[in-house]
């Protein structure tokens, strides 16, 4: 491929993880500064959030993709490091990401790779994630991570929300901190043609927590924010031990402004807001240790999660939650930024998107990805 002066590529591999896409770079680390993944986790927010848009947004993304930077690890006992992008900023974690991110590695044999089991240990900002990866012909046929410590903050905490009312959720930790909040207390039905309704609905959820319950990291100040909305409920699957939907952002939510209650559906069961849930059923009493828990998601895939031991993290009880999935390889890509392109940072539209009313990024075209 011959290319002109002024034109940027970006390599990169798509996978994705129980129907989520994620888009994987590999030497990325050329761009991240940080001795700690806490660190460059931070760097990654202050300096690289127009890479995030360009990867995600439109004309190269949509609103349900996510990413993953693959790093060197800081710690030197880890195989790599790993900071996800999601359409909301950057996350310290998520478990269908680490799918990808993993899936990616080993099938383009970017990580040393044995059979049956290939054993790795990933870096991220929350801690150190160990992954034992079942592999077969050189593809990744299964992915267990054995998670940080998940934990409860508050049960049945009630949330003011507009429309619907006094609402009881979970705030708990998996990886990010979520609300959680059943599908039964907000009206809503967990099937795909609820879609637009679950969206609306955890939109209004995630603001509201943020807004009226503050939260940090005991161990990591710097992640300080009810990330995500899972919504719950049973499953209509034999053998399942429940369904859910996450709800991503896909813009800027207005209380006060009901046009703005926007949003995309994860598509995955999602391995970070599982093992929030699984914490939570743990403080209730049910769910014991080392108990298979099959979570579902909107599209009826699934990954298989279990508590393996106890501890705590700062003054909380916690779990140490394990996640079990597979991803699949999508596509080899070789994105490319021209410097005359006149969207660098990607653009939204309101036909998919919800209304951006962040302060824009620094560049020429800014301008251009607000319409």
């Amino acid at each position: 491929m011959t290319t002109h002066q002024g034109m940027r590529r970006i390599q990169a591999i798509d996978v994705h993880a129980a129907g989520e896409p994620g888009r994987v770079l590999i030497g990325s680390h050329l761009h991240v500064k940080g001795a700690t993944m806490a660190e460059r986790l931070h760097y990654c927010e202050k300096h690289l959030d127009g890479l995030r848009r360009l990867l995600l947004r439109e004309p190269r993304g949509y609103p349900a993709l996510c990413g993953v930077l693959v790093l060197p690890p800081a710690d030197p006992t880890a195989d790599f490091g790993l900071v996800v992008m999601e359409q909301g900023g950057f996350r310290p974690m998520s478990g269908s990401n680490l799918i990808c991110a993993v899936t990616a590695l080993v099938e383009t044999g970017e990580v040393p790779v044995t059979s049956p089991v290939t054993e790795l240990t990933v870096d991220t900002a929350v801690g150190l994630v160990r992954v034992h990866v079942e592999v077969e012909g050189g593809r990744a046929t299964r992915v267990t991570f054995t998670n940080v410590p998940a934990f409860a903050v508050a049960l049945d905490h009630v949330l003011e929300l507009p429309e619907y009312g006094r609402v009881p959720v979970d705030i708990v930790f998996g990886g990010q901190f979520y609300v959680q909040a059943r599908a039964a207390d907000l009206g809503v039905t967990l099937d795909p043609s609820a879609a637009k309704e679950i969206v609306r609905a955890g939109a209004v959820l995630r603001t509201a927590a943020q807004q009226q319950f503050p939260v940090s990291h005991p161990l990591n100040p710097g992640i300080d924010q009810v990330a995500l909305a899972m919504i719950h409920g049973p499953s209509p699957t034999p053998g399942a031990s429940g369904r859910n939907a996450v709800v991503l952002p896909n813009g800027t939510v207005d209380l006060a402004d009901p046009s703005t209650w926007t949003g995309t559906l994860d598509r995955s069961p999602c391995g970070t807001g599982t093992c929030g849930r699984m914490a939570a059923l743990h403080a209730r009493g049910r769910l014991p240790l080392n108990t298979p828990f099959v979570h579902e998601s909107i599209l009826g895939t699934a990954f298989t999660g279990s508590l393996l031991n106890t501890s705590t993290v700062g003054d909380h009880e916690a779990v140490l939650p394990t996640i079990s999935g597979r991803g699949w390889i999508t596509a080899f890509s070789q994105l490319v930024l021209d410097e005359s392109d006149p969207f660098p940072y990607g653009y939204t539209l309101g036909d998919l998107w919800g209304s951006e009313r962040t302060a824009p990024a620094h560049g020429p075209a800014e301008r251009e990805t607000e319409r």
